[in-house]
């Protein structure tokens, strides 16, 4: 491979790890739902098992947004979720939340159940979603 074309190809991967690190992520809900703005605390407790009211929604194990949302929400690293709901799930006191492939998965299953949290990056809100929190 020429060097020339060796080093587009690793500046073009770099932009996209640097532009996907500061994407801004955003929590939602149904615009149906009743819940408002929270705090940090508060969503974390929903994807931890910790709190039931709300039926949390992930994105794909492994992708960026995950982990840049469990880092930053819960402060642990998906392998510590992974472990948290393991030990749930063993006990028979809950259920990981569902995984979807994408943002725009998420809005739709949200927008099917008033019950249901999630996180997508902010550029893709739209009506069909409530944002309650947004992630620092």
């Amino acid at each position: 491979m020429k060097p020339e074309l060796r080093s587009l190809m690793l500046a073009v991967a770099l932009s996209t790890l640097s532009l996907s690190a500061f994407s801004e992520l955003v929590v939602v809900v149904s615009p149906k739902s009743t819940a408002g703005n929270m705090n940090q605390e508060q969503i974390a407790q929903f994807f931890l098992g910790i709190s039931t009211t709300l039926r949390p929604l992930d994105q794909a194990d492994g992708s960026p947004i995950r982990g840049e949302f469990y880092k930053k929400v819960a402060e642990k690293e998906p392998s510590q979720v992974k472990a948290i709901w393991s030990k749930l799930v063993f006990t028979g006191k809950g259920k990981p939340p569902k995984e979807y492939p994408s943002s725009d998965e998420v809005k739709k299953a949200i927008e099917a159940d008033p019950n249901a949290i999630g996180y997508i990056e902010k550029s893709a809100v739209d009506s069909n979603v409530k944002v309650i929190f947004t992630v620092p």
